[in-house]
């Protein structure tokens, strides 16, 4: 009998990336409960059975596609952050307008699991919240660096708490004003352009 040929470890790797990939696709579009294991291993190309190979559940799964979800948005925001390197005003402004957008409230899919994932990371329990609070940090961290970069180039005296305070606002407001919108985008779509833009302006206004 013919041996049956061993996976490469590379092989394994980019499998595993295709996974994490179609999950992340499928879960912020329809929420971590309404994509099974055969349906998004079908999305990576995948036979069914290979998905215990890389992941205990579909939970341990959800918990990589926060890790690396995050991880893609804060290495956007660090690519915003170095393309404005004498404004951090400009780039909050910036940060604002790529993420407050008609674009991202429609493509759940391609966008940051800050709001797509919310609410999944509050019903799932102790580990995905553990993540989302992970990521949720990093965004913070570095927003409150922003905020006071701002507050330093424009002469004006902020103290650290005070820059956090801001930053946290400023970044709940940025992820409802996508969920609002997101929530009557077919009822309404006149309103949920009007949330979008209404917020995007209101957070520019520092």
């Amino acid at each position: 009998m013919a041996e049956v040929p061993r996976i490469s470890r590379e092989q394994k790797r980019l499998n595993h990336e295709r996974i994490v990939r179609a999950a992340g696709e499928g879960f912020k579009l329809h929420g971590v409960d309404g994509v099974g294991i055969q349906e998004l291993m079908k999305a990576a190309g995948l036979t069914n059975g290979g998905f215990y190979n890389h992941f205990a559940s579909k939970e341990d799964l959800a918990v990589e596609v926060y890790r690396q979800g995050f991880a893609d948005s804060l290495a956007a925001l660090a690519a915003i952050r170095e393309a404005h390197p004498g404004s951090a005003r400009a780039a909050l402004h910036d940060m604002v307008d790529r993420y407050v957008t008609a674009a991202h409230r429609d493509h759940p899919e391609t966008g940051c699991p800050s709001a797509a994932l919310a609410v999944d990371a509050g019903r799932h329990g102790k580990p995905s919240q553990a993540e989302y609070r992970r990521g949720l940090e990093e965004y913070l961290s570095a927003i409150t660096d922003m905020v006071l970069d701002r507050a330093h180039q424009a002469g004006a005296e902020l103290s650290a708490a005070e820059a956090r305070e801001q930053a946290v606002a400023l970044f709940s407001q940025m992820v409802g004003a996508l969920i609002v919108s997101r929530a009557v985008a077919e009822a309404d779509p006149a309103l949920s352009d009007e949330i979008v833009t209404s917020n995007r302006e209101h957070l520019k206004r520092g």
